[in-house]
């Protein structure tokens, strides 16, 4: 049998809106939440934390307790990818499937059940949105992953993503009462704020707009 877990989840988060409503969902639905920030060595890490850090401080969810950032990095095998050198980012114009980032998800659930495993969790939230074109960001994905972690742990995990029905304008309403002007999502930060020129700088400005939600964001440097 195994071992009993403790109430509450942890969620994997970075400063983007997804993330801010994600942990709302969390803190909802299966409180207390641990948010935990998986630090691997990206072009964006510095500002995107610096982010989360404020956003968290201004948010004051009930239920979420204090953040964990803990390491994974990558640099070494991803190598040249823009992702890390800053060269060639996808611009705004850009197909989604150019910001693929390999094995992301696959990095992140793993990270995250070790330590839903040390804090004896049994929940980990994921904010995957619904038309992610990655495989790794699929419901049978994110099943094989909690089977593979509960097997390898000798704990049962479940990986739960509350926001995968739902697209970037539905998420952005769904969180319309948190502080979502101090949320991040920048692939290539300048003077820490959004380059206003990346794919993600696009998606959020599309977002915003479809939700009907004034833009607050400040882009360029």
């Amino acid at each position: 049998m195994a071992p009993r877990s403790r109430p509450g989840a942890v969620a994997l988060v970075s400063a983007g809106s997804d993330s801010a409503v994600l942990l709302a969902r969390l803190a909802r639905d299966h409180p207390p939440v641990l948010p935990v920030y998986v630090r691997s060595g990206l072009l964006w890490e510095r500002v995107e934390l610096a982010a989360l850090r404020h956003f968290l401080r201004a948010a004051h969810l009930p239920g979420v307790r204090p953040l964990r950032v803990v390491s994974m990095p990558v640099r070494d095998t991803y190598g040249r990818h823009w992702s890390v050198t800053g060269r060639r980012v996808p611009g705004s114009r850009s197909d989604d499937r150019r910001m693929y980032l390999p094995g992301r998800n696959l990095m992140l659930l793993t990270r995250g059940a070790l330590v839903c495993a040390a804090e004896r969790l049994g929940v980990l939230g994921i904010g995957t949105l619904g038309g992610n074109p990655f495989a790794d960001a699929s419901a049978r994905f994110r099943g094989l992953m909690a089977r593979a972690a509960s097997l390898a742990l000798g704990r049962r995990i479940r990986v739960v993503a509350p926001l995968s029905r739902m697209t970037k304008a539905e998420a952005l309403r769904a969180g319309r009462r948190l502080p979502l002007h101090l949320t991040f999502t920048c692939a290539a930060p300048r003077r820490g704020h959004h380059c206003g020129r990346c794919n993600k700088c696009a998606e959020r400005r599309r977002g915003f707009l479809a939700a009907g939600i004034p833009d607050r964001t400040k882009y360029g440097p």
